[in-house]
């Protein structure tokens, strides 16, 4: 493991991105995310749907800005292809709530 990794600092934007989040719920093909900065707020909805969707891994992705829920489908064969994916994965699956 790297320096960056081994100290868990983010070291890209989607990495970024899902530690400003909650993980709500995690298992192997669906993710929930929440996020109070996306209550209510119609250009952050976009900008996660624009952002998630250019991801062709990602088979759907749903939003509510009514409660700030981010819900992401996946094969997890073909995510775990991609390498900054799978270790995004991997980082959920640690810190998910149980």
């Amino acid at each position: 493991m790297n320096l960056m990794g081994s100290l868990q600092i983010p070291t890209n934007k989607l990495d970024l991105f899902i530690r400003s989040v909650e993980i709500a719920s995690y298992l192997p093909g669906r993710i929930r995310l929440r996020s109070q900065k996306l209550r209510g707020n119609l250009e952050l909805e976009r900008q996660v749907q624009r952002e998630l969707c250019a991801f062709p891994e990602l088979t759907r992705v749903e939003t509510s800005i009514v409660t700030g829920s981010i819900l992401i489908h996946y094969e997890p064969e073909t995510l775990r292809r991609n390498p900054d994916l799978r270790k995004v994965e991997e980082y959920i699956i640690a810190h998910a709530r149980r």
